[in-house]
């Protein structure tokens, strides 16, 4: 006589978790690459103290402006996150278009400022200026087109408390990036 149930139950193995660790790696890519440009800002600028932002001027309305607009946006991400994971779905659709709207916001300011500061390429710290903020706003950008497409496929049903993957990859880019324009912030905008 067996002691072994005629039928046994299939173990139920734990969720991988692709999309959130496929984001930390993304995360760390664009946190190395958004270094090496302020790195080499800070180098050049070092180099050419005398010459650096001589015939330009960079307000500090803007980018205070858009820090807090990334602040606000880091917030409603992570009440995005808190939503799904709770069944909300009204208020993560809620906090996810308030974080798309912050994210556009910071876009809108961005170009605003560049148009404002108006310098060239033709200048010293015209190219490294640009390549820092450019490329800023294009991370802040591809944070944002993630963050639609989790709320798109949210909206489609394939987030919920038990699966909230998708969301919590969104707002782990999302938070990076804000991490990363505060180092912009500060060698680019403060230190000048």
């Amino acid at each position: 006589m067996s002691i072994i149930p005629a039928s046994v139950p299939a173990p139920v193995l734990p969720r991988r978790r692709q999309l959130l660790f496929g984001t930390m790696f993304v995360s760390a890519a664009v946190a190395m690459f958004e270094f090496s440009l302020v790195a080499s800002y800070l180098a050049e600028r070092a180099g050419k103290r005398n010459v650096w932002l001589t015939e330009n001027s960079i307000p500090l309305t803007q980018p205070n402006m858009q820090f807090a607009a990334l602040i606000l946006g880091s917030i409603f991400v992570q009440w995005a996150v808190w939503a799904i994971a709770r069944n909300e779905r009204g208020q993560a659709y809620l906090a996810l278009g308030c974080t798309a709207v912050m994210a556009a916001a910071f876009l809108n300011q961005t170009t605003f400022l560049w148009q404002r500061v108006g310098m060239t390429m033709a200048q010293a710290e015209g190219p490294f200026f640009y390549a820092v903020t450019g490329a800023n706003f294009a991370f802040i950008a591809l944070a944002l087109g993630f963050i639609l497409l989790m709320a798109f496929r949210a909206l489609g049903g394939q987030y919920s408390a038990r699966l909230p993957d998708g969301i919590s990859a969104a707002a782990l880019f999302w938070h990076v990036n804000v991490a990363l324009y505060a180092v912009v912030w500060l060698a680019v905008y403060i230190m000048k």
